[in-house]
């Protein structure tokens, strides 16, 4: 096939590696400019620090924190490069103007049309500062190698050092502003919960049931954030055997009378995650696995009567593994019994410092956000097989915690008729 070009046109070698898009107006934010000058302040303690001439974040959780940017990968590179002075985001051509105007700070886009343009692109963004970069701050925690080789390559002689535990460090302590997107994302779930219910009857499959969860937190998302996109809600509901992981996606087996259940709300407000998680049974359960379900409710009331300022993670936990124990039940716990909110999602993030386990000796401080979560497995064939979970969240303040979850647990509340 042959192809005619006029004489004018123009080639591709000639299209422009990087581009200003600027299109339309910036949008409002998630939180106040104040509230990212904070953020980002307090990055810029750390590269104080550290020596650092600049930070360069990959993550989805370290861009959406500090610039409220949440991007869709597809296989392309995205990065908020900060320095002393500024804050630019980098994303990719096929994106247009959306980062700019859903974000805090500059923007520079890089196109297709040469291989590498977004190593370019932080070069760039320096250059236009008049920032010699010999130390460069990276999130090691979710950099690809690949990825890390490059940035070293295009800034020869520099040393690349991470920054990403100081600052999940940061990111553990919310802010006002946070806490409130966090009530809200929580009482969201609430919502998502109780449609879940309404859903909840013998011969409905486990999918069609979360869909009426995972529809009326949206609703609710786009009624209480009608500035922000709407995006990443989901629902976790599973039934009988299905229930034995606490992460196993909703399918198409159908509810049965006698069931164990396991109801999971997870309404992403802005990039924030929360989550509703509760166990329940379609019609009477047997003794064994009712004794089971009390059982797992002992542990998470004595759980969140722990959580206070001051506590340490560990300490909670060893004393929940206490409970498990005196029952022969520490074996089939199946996970730590609670973690850290903010930015963060099935596929982002994670404050791994806060989290409630025997190997974390974090102590709880005020602004932050922990659930409540404990859960236990039992085989099938044994009595009472399937799993048991709660969960409830946390806002730490001065002199308590306060349950920001309102949806009710244990089998006084939560056995469905059938």
């Amino acid at each position: 096939m042959t192809t005619t070009t006029t004489a004018n046109a123009t080639s591709v070698a000639e299209l422009e590696r990087l581009k200003v898009l600027h299109n339309g107006q910036k949008e409002q934010l998630t939180f106040s400019d104040a509230e990212f000058e904070r953020r980002l302040t307090g990055l810029r303690k750390i590269m104080a620090a550290k020596q650092l001439d600049a930070v360069i974040l990959t993550s989805y959780h370290g861009i959406k924190y500090y610039s409220d940017f949440l991007y869709t990968t597809f296989g392309r590179n995205y990065a908020l490069v900060v320095t002393a002075d500024d804050s630019v985001t980098v994303t990719a051509n096929i994106d247009a103007g959306m980062p700019w105007r859903t974000s805090y700070g500059d923007n520079i886009v890089y196109t297709d049309w040469q291989r590498d343009n977004f190593y370019f692109a932080l070069q760039e963004v320096l250059r236009q500062r008049g920032v010699k970069a010999n130390r460069i701050g990276v999130e090691d925690d979710a950099l690809p190698l690949l990825t890390r080789q490059r940035i070293q390559a295009a800034f020869e002689g520099a040393e690349l050092t991470d920054v990403s535990q100081d600052a999940m460090r940061q990111r553990m302590i919310k802010s006002a502003e946070e806490i409130e997107v966090i009530k809200h994302g929580a009482r969201i779930g609430d919502l998502g919960g109780e449609a879940i219910r309404a859903a909840i009857r013998e011969g409905i499959t486990e999918y069609e049931v979360a869909l009426a969860g995972t529809e009326a937190m949206v609703h609710e998302i786009a009624r209480t954030f009608p500035h922000r996109e709407v995006r990443d809600t989901w629902v976790w509901f599973q039934s009988g055997i299905n229930t034995d992981g606490a992460h196993n996606w909703a399918t198409t087996r159908k509810l049965q009378r006698g069931d164990i259940l396991s109801l999971n709300c997870f309404p992403m407000t802005s990039g924030y995650y929360t989550a509703l998680e509760r166990t329940l049974f379609l019609g009477e359960p047997d003794a064994r696995s009712r004794e089971l379900w009390e059982i797992n409710v002992q542990v998470h009331e004595r759980g969140l009567e722990l959580i206070k300022p001051g506590a340490v993670c560990k300490d909670i936990a060893a004393e929940l593994n206490e409970i498990f124990v005196s029952h022969g039940l520490l074996a089939n716990r199946t996970f730590g019994y609670g973690h850290s909110f903010g930015v963060l999602s099935h596929y982002y993030g994670r404050e791994a410092g806060l989290e409630l386990r025997e190997d974390i000796d974090t102590v709880l401080e005020p602004g932050m956000v922990v659930s409540m979560e404990p859960m236990i497995t039992i085989p099938e064939g044994e009595p009472g097989a399937g799993g048991y979970r709660e969960h409830d969240i946390l806002v730490v303040g001065e002199d308590g915690a306060e349950n920001i979850t309102k949806f009710p647990y244990g089998p006084e509340h939560n056995i469905i008729e059938a």
